[in-house]
């Protein structure tokens, strides 16, 4: 009997164990949520590098976090919510952060390297022109 009920007991635990919770209406999926975010910190990067005393930053700021939601067609209630509902699910939120900082580190070398390919083809360009002939 114990060894019974303890094969029931392990079924149903493993049958709830293995279903997907999913998303409620409303709440964006984890890549969107990513897509956002990256735009919010690249803006919120923009600020930071300005000389702009902190009271005007957050203001053009304001206008920099309302211009990426409508970009992305959001309202600002939908990305509260979403982000509410991150917060209380820790183990996916760590999986958008994760892909946020991916995005973001991709971002700073193509940033990093793209000079200096610029200035490589300049000076291949430089070399490979033959003199113009007037």
């Amino acid at each position: 009997m114990k060894q019974k009920c303890f094969v029931f007991v392990l079924a149903v635990a493993s049958l709830t164990a293995c279903q997907k919770e999913t998303r409620p209406a409303g709440i964006l999926s984890p890549e969107e949520f990513s897509k956002v975010l990256v735009e919010v910190y690249m803006a919120e990067a923009r600020m930071n590098s300005t000389a702009l005393q902190r009271d005007s930053a957050m203001k053009l700021f304001a206008a920099y976090e309302k211009k990426i939601f409508q970009q992305f067609e959001l309202p600002d209630s939908v990305v509260r919510k979403t982000q509410q509902y991150y917060v209380d699910h820790p183990e996916q939120l760590e999986k958008i952060y994760d892909s946020v900082i991916d995005t973001l580190s991709l971002r700073e070398k193509k940033l990093r390297t793209k000079p200096a390919d610029t200035a490589d083809t300049l000076r291949k360009e430089k070399r490979i022109r033959k003199p113009e002939n007037k």
